[in-house]
């Protein structure tokens, strides 16, 4: 609007000038070398106009003469510099679109027209990627990785390549080149903490962790986290260096993992690992108190085996019962949690409180995991009925997983401060390790609970057709938790239970004669159980084959049977059950 406004005032103020002009006529006499010459003022500006704009026009002729070697030179690059944009652009196309052919095309083209432009470098590289020629890339991005403004861009991609040939070497060599810039890139600095975590650096990698907090790279939250990890994975390494307690002499490793500890719990007060830790080396220190209280408020966060079992032990020399007495009051700080009642039914059954441990596992048994049903399985066998004892055995080869120190598809017994799938910091999580993830075979499975479920019956009389072999192995040694081994079902790449030398631990021996090795699943040996439920539950992974089972050891033969009585009739055995599903 304002311009129109100009605009309008200009044309006005020049038909002002014309008018103005007309209406006063003169005449102009110019006598120049004797000759006179009259004229209008009119005539005379009009001529004075013609002889400016001839002036201009000549300038211009001039001047566009003189220039015309740098306007060519221009124009040319100009369109040299259009036709690489697109080479450039259709290269970078395709080598998105994975047409190796076009991008090689387009390569060629960019490289002939723009060889030493940053895009046509990164064009090559890409392309020689999508090829398959590791060679060319890499030496493209050495290429790059000699120039101020491409360094960081050729470090990363040789530091790629270097993880692609599996060269951990070269590749934090080129990480903390790139950390070295002015302005860190994140993949470097976050690529040198985890190499330094790899290789067990945990001073290395609180100095780059720091470095990363100053260069903005990780906000103040992931820092105090992580940090936290850092310093339990270094106060567990000084742990391990620690030797036996001698009387009277202090332990300079010993107060070193405790300080370290004790700053990690106080950076991260959910951190399990480290309230464990911490709680461990106060309670040996004479620190009751204070041990309590960190791992309480771990506990209120986080209710975790490693927590119950290091406030269980917290006082050394106390009796089983002191020590349910105390894992007791630290369950009902988590009241209605799994794992609580857990806690207490294992210190129950180490005291002989045997009531009190049922009571523990009976609002479990409805889903039971592997742990609850070890622990019923040894429950039963300390209070003599084997029988029920061998049935919840065979019960945890089927039974849902419990949780686990999870990272990356890796399960490991303990918790590990990196992952080592990928280096990763802070992986571990405790969580099942085949959460989310599509079971087969629930029909099986509804079958075998349905007969472990069934109700207590008292025992039928003697029939005449034989026992399953496994029977006549699976019968254990004795009616106590010491006479069980290690199932292969509780191996740690199997998601197990972590630990050793409890309870809730252990299966029968008997269990590894009735598992295919092939397929791991295991049929149960006599069809009975406690109570009957209806809630179905998330259903393990069930084998499409099955061998038959493995008779056990030949130097006892199997004892006869005694002859069926007149009118009974044997019951048919589980897989006789589950053929006959198929025969309607």
């Amino acid at each position: 609007m304002i311009r129109v406004l100009i605009y309008l005032v200009i044309v006005a103020l020049l038909a002002f000038g014309a008018v103005w002009l007309a209406e006063r006529p003169g005449d102009v006499v110019i006598t120049w070398q004797g000759e006179r010459v009259e004229t209008s003022v009119m005539v005379l500006m009009a001529a004075a106009a013609a002889v400016a704009v001839a002036a201009v026009a000549l300038w211009s002729i001039a001047r566009a003469i003189v220039r015309s070697p740098d306007a060519v030179s221009r124009f040319l690059r100009n369109r040299r510099g259009v036709r690489a944009y697109q080479a450039v652009s259709h290269g970078l196309i395709a080598v998105g679109s994975g047409d190796a052919r076009a991008a090689k095309k387009f390569t060629a083209e960019a490289r002939r027209i723009a060889p030493s432009e940053p895009l046509t470098l990164l064009l090559s590289a890409q392309a020689a990627q999508l090829a398959g020629d590791r060679d060319a890339a890499a030496a493209t991005f050495q290429q790059m990785a000699g120039r101020d403004d491409t360094k960081v861009l050729g470090l990363h991609g040789l530091f790629v390549e270097a993880q692609r040939r599996n060269d951990p070497a070269a590749a934090l060599f080129y990480a903390e080149e790139a950390a070295k810039q002015a302005a860190v890139p994140p993949w470097a600095g976050q690529a040198v903490l985890e190499f330094r975590c790899v290789a067990g650096d945990w001073s290395g990698a609180l100095t780059r962790l720091e470095r990363n907090m100053k260069s903005g790279l990780i906000d103040k939250t992931a820092y105090k986290r992580q940090r936290a990890v850092l310093l339990t994975a270094q106060a567990l390494a000084a742990e391990d260096g620690v030797s036996p307690p001698t009387a009277g002499q202090p332990d300079a490793g010993r107060e070193r993992a405790q300080a370290l500890a004790l700053e990690a719990v106080k950076l991260a007060p959910d951190l399990v690992p480290a309230a464990a830790l911490a709680g461990r080396l106060l309670g040996a220190a004479g620190e009751k108190r204070k041990a309590t209280r960190i791992i309480e408020a771990a506990w209120r966060a986080n209710p975790h085996p490693d927590l119950a079992d290091a406030f269980a032990h917290l006082q050394p020399g106390d009796s089983a019962r002191e020590r349910l007495a105390r894992v007791e009051s630290l369950a009902g700080k988590a009241t209605g949690d799994a794992e609580a009642a857990i806690a207490v039914a294992r210190a129950a059954l180490d005291a002989k409180e045997f009531s009190v441990a049922r009571a523990g596992l009976v609002p479990l048994l409805e889903m039971p995991t592997r742990r609850v049903a070890a622990l019923m399985a040894a429950l039963e066998l300390q209070e003599g009925d084997e029988g029920r004892g061998r049935e919840w055995m065979a019960r945890t080869l089927n039974a849902r997983r419990d949780p686990a120190w999870t990272a990356d598809g890796h399960v490991s017994d303990h918790w590990l401060p990196v992952s080592p799938v990928t280096g990763r910091l802070d992986a571990f999580e405790w969580r099942d390790p085949l959460a989310g993830v599509d079971h087969t075979g629930a029909t099986i499975d509804a079958e075998q609970r349905a007969l472990l479920d069934a109700p207590r019956t008292p025992p039928a009389p003697p029939l005449a057709a034989p026992l399953p072999a496994s029977d006549h192995a699976a019968a254990p040694t004795a009616a106590r938790p010491e006479a069980f081994a290690p199932a292969p079902a509780a191996s740690k790449s199997d998601g197990g239970f972590p630990g050793s030398g409890r309870p809730d631990a252990f299966t029968s021996a008997s269990d590894h004669a009735d598992v295919d090795e092939e397929s791991g699943r295991a049929e149960p040996s006599s069809p009975c159980g406690d109570s009957a439920h209806d809630e179905p539950r998330p259903p393990p992974v069930i084998a499409l084959a099955q061998v038959p089972d493995d008779p056990g050891p030949e130097s006892e033969p199997p004892p006869e049977e005694p002859a069926v009585e007149p009118g009974s009739v044997a019951p048919p055995d589980g897989w006789s059950r589950f053929r006959a599903r198929f025969r309607s």
